[in-house]
Parts: C-alpha cells; structure tokens; sequence
C-alpha cells in the first residue's frame, strides 16, 4: 500500500498535470518542448510526471519554468498549481 502524498508531491504532480495539458494545447512534443526551453527530453519527462528522482517530487529552478511557460505560451502562474498548505517543514 502506498502512502499518502505530502502537499509538496500533490503540488509537484499537478504542476506536471498543468505542463502536459499546456503543451497539448500548444500541439508539441515533450521533446520540441524540452529542446526549446533548454532541458532533455529526460528531464521534462520526469517534470510532467512531478517527480525528479525516483520517488522525489519535482522541484525545477525558476529559469526551468520561465522558460517552459515562454515555450509553452503560458504564464508562469497559469503552470502553478494553487499554493497548498503544509509546505514549509518548519511551520
């Protein structure tokens, strides 16, 4: 049985749902899109499945996501989820 996801990977995975259906929208590959915003195919990959390691969730820099709102057409916010609560382990 699996655990429970923590707010950050729930965050994370839905940041990786926002990509996906952003680049749909925009008709291009995982791989066009990587490529434009200057990743791997591998690591945008990993980004639209909200994970960055096996297990880890996805924690791209701004830049990452600067670029992939510009590729994709969108907003940066439009590709944030809704800031959930209990992200800050020291609250």
């Amino acid at each position: 049985m699996s655990e429970p996801l923590t707010p950050w990977d729930a965050f994370a995975r839905q940041l990786g749902l926002n990509l996906r259906s952003a680049r749909a929208a925009r008709g291009i590959s995982q791989e066009r899109a990587a490529h434009a915003a200057g990743i791997s195919a591998f690591t945008y990959r990993k980004l639209e499945r909200g994970e960055s390691n096996p297990g880890t969730p996805a924690n791209p820099r701004l830049r990452t996501l600067v670029s992939l709102a510009e590729v994709l057409g969108v907003s940066v916010e439009s590709l944030l989820p809704a800031t959930p609560e209990g992200v800050a382990d020291g609250r």
